[in-house]
């Protein structure tokens, strides 16, 4: 990795990602001119690791308790803010480019088990038969018992042609099951569209990585070009974890010609700015309703806030996530990276999304035609459950107060499997007509259409 030193602002919503850091040499607080108390504490963790690596009952490993002594600090300032190993710091930039090479799956930590959460369409988990709650024991032989979510990513990932085993435990399956997969590369498709009827389109961006507005533009000109003019536009951030700042602004500009997009507010004035929008030869002047919900996060707020500020389009859905916090990347010597928030986002209006979330000028929650229940996103863990988050603004000033919700419950339901059938699999008309939220918009894009036409 080059040693020339880089800033990435980032506003992932990364869930697992495991941070370790090591500082070589023992006496590295010598040549700090800083303030004493500064000294002092630093001399007093000298000390600290001195005693326990020469006292302590069972032998220890130092360089493992400076990790997890730098882990703690840097968990403490907030839940975004991480220290990165070189393998840590590789995969944070993997996932914001267009393709890697692997095996196809979207996983997560969940009670300590490493799961699936859905195999990616036309890859080789996919075309091998690994499922959704699949629980992945093994890969290569290896326990996944003790690893971090990196390491577990790492691990599948690698060169197309090589093989890897996962060995997984399903639910009505007596035995473990072995899967002997060649890796291949697998494209991060992050924009999906379709017609959902003449006239009126689909577009489903499921996170902002680096060609995120550039296939924005082609699906809008795709749809734009039918036999019959656009009248409306169903834009779909459900379930959009976040991702470059820099492509959610170039998404909201898309569809904006002119006043503010988002701004950032720090504590530093290199951290405070105004981005604003620009006019575009390319008009996209129809209406428009962008779904939301709780799994929207991050950059997926900053276009949904900024198109409901500037009245570009109605928010449909359920209040999301909350994460309204901006992380920069600084590269480190060694291959480390060090991820920290520097600053606090707002929409035009200046309103804080930051442990609030967007609130939908129409609240639906998702319930599929074929299921009997409704998704209840009460019970989804949001930024103001996690430990040490932000709160809305700086100060506390003009913050509201909300009842915290429930930590995430234990029952998942089928309207989660159809999410991520629908964000990861194939994209469907027949898998679009039974959700409620996507037919309840297509539904006011036609209302609208009509009421224009009979007193335009």
């Amino acid at each position: 990795m080059a040693q020339k030193k880089k800033k990435h602002l980032k506003l992932w919503l990364v869930m697992g990602l495991a941070i370790s850091f090591f500082t070589v040499g023992s006496g590295f607080y010598w040549n700090l001119s800083a303030d004493d108390e500064t000294y002092r504490g630093l001399k007093i963790f000298s000390d600290v690791i001195e005693l326990v690596e020469k006292n302590y009952v069972d032998p220890v490993d130092t360089k493992e308790l400076i990790q997890k002594a730098i882990q703690g600090m840097v968990h403490s300032l907030d839940p975004h803010s991480q220290l990165l190993p070189p393998e840590a710091f590789e995969e944070l930039q993997i996932d914001t480019r267009g393709e890697f090479g692997g095996i196809g799956i979207v996983i997560t930590m969940q009670k300590g088990l490493l799961t699936v959460i859905s195999p990616i369409e036309g890859t080789p988990a996919h075309r091998a038969g690994v499922k959704a709650r699949d629980i992945i024991v093994k890969v290569d032989g290896e326990s996944t018992k003790e690893m971090m979510l990196w390491e577990a990513v790492k691990k599948m990932r690698g060169a197309k042609g090589e093989p890897v085993v996962i060995t997984v435990v399903r639910k009505g399956e007596p035995k473990p099951i072995d899967f002997k997969l060649i890796r291949d590369i697998i494209p991060i498709e992050s924009v999906k569209h379709l017609a959902l009827k003449p006239g009126y389109g689909y577009v489903r961006v499921t996170n902002f990585q680096e060609n995120t507005t550039y296939d924005l533009e082609a699906a809008l000109k795709n749809l734009e070009s039918g036999e019959v003019p656009l009248k409306g536009l169903v834009l779909d951030l459900r379930d959009n974890p976040g991702g470059l700042l820099n492509q959610a602004i170039r998404v909201s500009d898309v569809f904006l010609d002119n006043g503010t997009i988002v701004s950032i507010k720090g504590r530093l004035k290199k951290h405070t700015k105004i981005f604003k929008a620009h006019r575009d030869r390319n008009k996209h002047k129809y209406p428009m309703v962008v779904l939301v919900n709780g799994g929207s996060a991050s950059a997926s707020e900053i276009v949904a806030g900024a198109l409901q500020d500037h009245k570009r389009g109605l928010i449909l859905g359920t209040t999301s996530f909350g994460k309204g916090s901006v992380q920069t990347v600084e590269t480190l010597r060694d291959g480390y990276g060090l991820k920290f928030t520097i600053a606090r986002y707002y929409t035009p209006d200046g309103r804080s999304i930051q442990a609030q979330g967007i609130v939908p000028d129409v609240e639906v929650k998702q319930m599929f035609l074929d299921e009997e229940d409704t998704d209840d996103e009460e019970g989804l863990m949001k930024e103001k459950d996690l430990k040490n988050h932000l709160e809305a603004y700086p100060f506390g000033e003009d913050e509201e107060e909300t009842e915290s919700d429930d930590t995430e419950k234990d029952g998942k339901k089928k309207s989660e499997k159809h999410r991520t059938e629908s964000r990861y699999g194939p994209l469907t008309i027949e898998g679009l007509k039974t959700d409620n939220q996507v037919m309840r918009a297509l539904e006011i894009l036609i209302s609208y259409d009509i009421f224009k036409g009979v007193h335009g």
